[in-house]
């Protein structure tokens, strides 16, 4: 973490990226580190959203790149099954990209919908929306916080 932190603006570009992706990471910590390191909160805005976006497409691609065969004969999932989940996704459609930032769903949100074709521009702009809101989240508490936010040493 620390060795992402030196490289400033591009490391929580490159971490906000990773925990975007199936790697378990959070971005969330990164952009608290590098505020309260005396970033800049436009800047980190900016780098942290853009990662974090392009990390979340990037799951939305692997997931465009699979393929009903493979998932049934490698994963053991039956059409059946692969039908009711695709119906799931269906009903909420590009919503779901909205949560594409949460922890732990949100890599199999964004990958479901890569993989049952949802709307690509939609889905990828309404994960842009989601993750912005999630990092204009931290940097207002952060800024109403200032001085007052906890320290922690790791």
């Amino acid at each position: 973490m620390e060795f992402l932190q030196s490289w400033g603006y591009w490391g929580l570009f490159v971490g906000s990226f990773l925990s975007a992706t199936v790697v378990p990471f959070s971005s969330d910590f990164l952009i608290v580190a590098i505020l309260m390191a005396g970033g800049n909160p436009l800047l980190s805005f900016v780098f942290a959203t853009s990662g974090n976006w392009l990390g979340g497409l990037t799951s939305y691609a692997l997931g465009r790149m699979g393929k009903w065969n493979w998932i049934e004969k490698c994963l053991h999932v039956s059409e059946e099954k692969l039908l009711k989940q695709k119906s799931k996704i269906d009903k909420f459609g590009v919503w779901l990209a909205l949560l594409t930032w949460t922890p732990f769903v949100g890599d199999v949100f964004a990958i479901a919908l890569g993989f049952y074709r949802v709307d690509f521009t939609k889905s990828a702009l309404f994960m842009l929306l989601g993750r912005a809101l999630r990092f204009a989240f931290w940097i207002g508490l952060f800024l109403l916080l200032g001085d007052k936010a906890p320290m922690f040493n790791f």
